[in-house]
């Protein structure tokens, strides 16, 4: 290699940290506005919003046009899409899938505790926790709350205390000499309670009240999440790790948000991003994965298209292509005998192709070759992950997509360590890389 060549190489590798870090601050503002799937659901609406997004609502019948960009909310679940130029049943959909919602203490309807002296808080494990990483972590809570004024229907308000108030104290070991031989054993009824208070503190109604100042009897239900209070960061000797809550699985939500609103010029296909809640718990509700939210999405848009296929749902979803997007294990330094010893992602390389023969995830042959040559395209091979064979598999929306709607369906996402745990950490090179990826997937 010349001197000449030598210096090309060192610009273009900068000019890569610098795309790769302006990405990553990027993400690390899109998790600090969103502590709960309603939170991330609204921040991806008002980003939307910024490049020329409007609202839908489902309860309107809807008109649409070439070229129009729309998006709707249910609940913690958004769909935005930019309607394309040719008929869906002659074109498809192009789509991209993730999820809001992340592993976490959840708030008890009944949740006001009062014991040896202290004001706790009474809470649920929301899908799979890492349970100690919960211990001493200082925690707020964020979500939304059902608020009736007089003569009106209940209408929810997003609520986020933005301090610390809640705290699960660790026991000290002079308490439990045994704890650093034989582990840490949390059962969570009795361990996972947080402490929030002295005495007659406020409960929950009223501080929740005080916050959106209403009246405590105007509260008649909420949706509240735990959440750690400690900022996204970037970090490494060289900034090359993302440190943050939610990584998985707000980081795919990001970049697919981020490529969505990129998409300013018109194309044949419909291109959409749903963003799911209620993946970590298996998908089964209105919003999730498991309900009917893509499919009657689809449906109304081929019913408001300005003109009728014939069979147009059946010729539209076999033209269609889903990719998703969710983080997958990238290989851990500590414990590499835990991983498959043939497909060992590692951060800052590119996105992860992920694969089960028994559909844990949904990608084939077919649908990982067309996503490998997308990475090829935006300049990296992509990476590969397969579980070790005596290890049971995780699973995504992928599965439950691609046995819904018959989607040739493509699972994904970028590496990351900790995943599960309160604080997770990823590459700051992958955030740029899975922006650039899905945007290139979209645009065909």
């Amino acid at each position: 290699m010349t001197t000449t060549d030598t210096l090309l190489q060192q610009a273009s590798e900068g000019d890569l940290r610098a795309q790769g870090l302006a990405a990553a601050r990027d993400l690390c503002a899109f998790l600090d506005h969103s502590p709960s799937p309603y939170h991330a659901a609204e921040e991806a609406a008002r980003r939307l919003s910024a490049h020329g997004f409007s609202a839908l609502s489902e309860h309107d019948a809807w008109q649409l046009q070439p070229g129009d960009r729309r998006y709707f909310l249910r609940a913690g679940t958004i769909v935005a899409f930019v309607v394309g130029d040719e008929h869906p049943a002659l074109a498809g959909f192009r789509l991209l899938g993730a999820h809001t919602d992340s592993p976490n203490l959840r708030v008890k309807p009944n949740a006001d505790l009062a014991r040896s002296g202290y004001q706790e808080l009474g809470v649920e494990v929301y899908g799979g926790v890492l349970l100690s990483t919960w211990l001493d972590r200082d925690l707020s809570i964020a979500g939304r709350v059902f608020c009736q004024r007089k003569g009106e229907r209940p209408a929810a308000r997003l609520i986020d205390l933005g301090r610390a108030v809640a705290r699960v104290p660790n026991l000290a070991i002079h308490l439990n000499r045994s704890v650093n031989k034989e582990g840490l054993v949390l059962n969570e009824q009795k361990h996972l309670v947080p402490v929030v208070g002295l005495g007659a503190a406020p409960d929950v109604r009223t501080l929740v009240a005080r916050e959106l100042d209403e009246r405590p009897d105007a509260i008649l239900g909420y949706d509240l999440c735990l959440y750690d209070t400690a900022k996204a960061t970037i970090a490494g000797l060289a900034q090359e790790f993302v440190l943050a809550a939610r990584l998985d699985n707000l980081a795919s939500c990001h970049a697919s948000t981020a490529a969505l609103a990129a998409e300013s010029g018109r194309a044949p296909s419909t291109r959409m991003i749903v963003l799911y809640d209620h993946e970590e718990c298996g998908s089964r509700s209105a919003a999730g994965a498991a309900g009917t939210v893509l499919k009657d999405t689809i449906a109304r848009i081929l019913e408001a298209y300005p003109h009728r296929e014939p069979q147009g749902l059946q010729r539209a979803l076999a033209r269609s292509f889903l990719v998703s997007a969710d983080m997958s294990h990238a290989l851990h330094p500590n414990y590499a005998d835990q991983h498959e010893p043939q497909h060992q992602p590692m951060l800052n390389k590119g996105l992860v192709i992920k694969s089960n023969v028994n559909q844990s995830y949904a990608t084939d042959g077919g649908t990982a070759a067309v996503f490998e040559e997308i990475c090829r395209d935006v300049g990296y091979p992509a990476q590969k992950f397969v579980i070790r064979t005596d290890l049971p598999c995780g699973s995504t929306i992928g599965p439950i997509t691609a046995a819904a709607l018959g989607i040739p369906t493509v699972d994904v996402g970028a590496p990351m360590l900790s995943m599960h745990s309160c604080r997770e950490m990823c590459g700051t090179l992958d955030v740029h890389w899975a922006v650039e990826t899905y945007r290139r997937f979209l645009r065909g």
